[in-house]
C-alpha cells in the first residue's frame, strides 16, 4: 500500500515537472473559445439537417418537393463525378472575379475622389445613391436591351453590386480620418503626395479591407441571380436547370454548393481582416 502511494506521488510530480506542450490535453482544445464556438455553430444545422430527415421519413413533407438528404448528396456525387458542377462553378467563379475586381477599383476611384473632394461629392453623391436604391434585378430588362445577355451582362451587375458598399466604405474612411492627424499635417505643411500616401492612403485601406466582406458577399448574391434569370452556364443556371426537369435533389444540391463556396469566401475575406488588422496594431 505505502509503495502505491509513493509511485502516485512520484507519477504526479512527473506530470507536473512535464513540459506545458505535453499536457496540453484534448479538453484544453476543446474547451477553447474558437473550437467551442464551432461547436455552438454547429447545433442549428446538424438540427435542421436532422428535422429534415425525420421529415421526409414520417411523411410530413411531401417528398417530391422535399428530397431526402441522402438523395440529395448522391446528386451531388453525381453532379461532381460526371464534370457537371465543376464546369458550372468555375464559370461562376470566373465572372465573380472579373466582375468583383472591376467593381472594387471603380469603387477605390470613386470613394477616393468623394472622400477627397466636397465638389465631386456634390456632383456624384446624389446619382450614386439612386444607383444603389435599385435592386439588381431591376437593372437586367435595362442592360439586356444595352449589352445583351452574355457575359458583359453578368459582369456589369456583379461589379455593381460589389461597387457600392466598398465605396461607401472608402468615402467613410477618407472623411473619417481623425482630425488631430489632419491638423499635425497642417503643421507640419506636408504637400498633397505626402498627405495622401501618409494619411489618406491608411484611412482609405483600412475601410477598404473592412468592406471586402461586404462587397463579395453582395457580388456573389448578384451573381446567383442574374444566372437564374439570364444564363446558359453557371452554377445558378444549374439549379434553374434541375427545376425545369423536376429534379429538386439537383436543385438543393445547388443550394448547398452554392451557400458552402459562399461560406468558404467568407472565412477568406475574414482571415484577410485578422491578418491586416493585426499588422496595423503593430505598426
Amino acid at each position: 500500500m505505502s509503495q502505491e502511494i509513493v509511485f502516485k506521488s512520484q507519477r504526479r510530480s512527473e506530470i507536473s515537472s512535464a513540459p506545458a506542450q505535453h499536457r496540453f490535453t484534448l479538453f484544453n482544445i476543446l474547451k477553447s473559445q474558437k473550437v467551442w464556438a464551432w461547436w455552438i455553430g454547429g447545433i442549428f444545422p446538424i438540427a435542421l439537417l436532422w428535422l429534415w430527415h425525420i421529415s421526409v421519413e414520417k411523411s410530413w413533407v411531401n417528398p417530391l418537393l422535399l428530397p431526402a438528404p441522402d438523395l440529395v448528396w448522391v446528386a451531388l456525387k453525381d453532379l461532381y463525378s460526371s464534370g457537371e458542377l465543376w464546369s458550372n462553378l468555375s464559370v461562376s467563379l470566373t465572372r465573380i472575379a472579373y466582375g468583383f475586381s472591376a467593381g472594387i477599383v471603380i469603387a477605390l476611384i470613386l470613394g477616393l475622389a468623394m472622400g477627397l473632394s466636397r465638389t465631386v461629392e456634390a456632383y456624384v453623391w446624389p446619382t450614386f445613391k439612386v444607383i444603389n436604391l435599385i435592386p439588381v434585378v431591376g437593372w437586367i430588362p435595362l442592360l439586356i436591351l444595352w449589352v445583351g445577355i452574355d457575359e458583359a451582362l453578368k459582369i456589369i451587375l456583379i461589379a455593381k453590386s460589389a461597387l457600392v458598399p466598398m465605396t461607401i466604405n472608402v468615402f467613410k474612411g477618407v472623411r473619417n480620418i481623425p482630425t488631430a492627424l489632419t491638423e499635425v499635417a497642417n503643421v507640419y505643411q506636408l504637400n498633397a503626395w505626402s498627405r495622401f500616401k501618409h494619411l489618406v492612403l491608411p484611412g482609405a485601406f483600412l475601410s477598404f479591407i473592412g468592406g471586402l466582406r461586404l462587397s463579395l458577399a453582395s457580388a456573389w448574391g448578384a451573381l446567383v441571380a442574374v444566372e437564374l434569370l439570364a444564363s446558359s452556364e453557371g452554377i445558378g443556371y444549374l439549379m434553374v436547370y434541375g427545376r425545369q426537369i423536376f429534379q429538386l435533389d439537383v436543385v438543393m444540391a445547388t443550394v448547398i454548393v452554392i451557400g458552402v463556396v459562399g461560406f468558404a469566401f467568407d472565412l477568406v475575406i475574414r482571415f484577410i481582416q485578422k491578418r491586416f488588422s493585426a499588422w496595423t496594431t503593430q505598426k
